[in-house]
């Protein structure tokens, strides 16, 4: 794709930019920004929305009282059990454990700081369940 072609189809990105490589008038590839395209703009918007029916169900068993608010924070990060004992340098079984409210109360204060710092957030924050549980990209989407 030439550099004047590359698609400007805001939508997902608002007033960000996403850089691609095209070829500019001298043959060469050159990095070029773009403001989204519309195909992928679809496509980051269905996988987003399956996000958000994940994170409604998750909630539903939150308030029930079957899983603790790691679970909502687990998913809103799109990540699995694995991938979190991975980055928290846990055992798989430990993040189980945790997704479970009793064991998740009585959670260390050390290993509650390594939870909340690889989610960005703080300790307090990763007890409750945000006003707006939506992943942190859905809200900049316009629609």
């Amino acid at each position: 794709m030439f550099k004047n072609d590359v698609p400007q189809d805001k939508e997902l990105f608002g007033d960000q930019r996403e850089v691609c490589y095209a070829v500019d008038e001298n043959g060469r590839y050159v990095m070029a920004e773009s403001s989204g395209w519309d195909p992928a703009n679809i496509a980051n918007s269905q996988a987003w929305e399956a996000i958000s029916h994940e994170i409604a169900g998750i909630l539903v068993r939150i308030r029930a009282g079957a899983l603790s608010p790691l679970a909502y924070h687990m998913v809103a990060n799109q990540m699995d059990e694995k991938l979190l004992a991975e980055y928290a340098g846990l055992y798989c079984w430990q993040v189980r454990r945790h997704l479970r409210p009793g064991p998740f109360s009585k959670i260390e204060p050390k290993l509650m700081e390594r939870y909340s710092a690889l989610f960005s957030i703080t300790t307090e924050e990763l007890r409750e369940i945000p006003d707006d549980p939506r992943p942190a990209m859905l809200k900049t989407v316009k629609r």
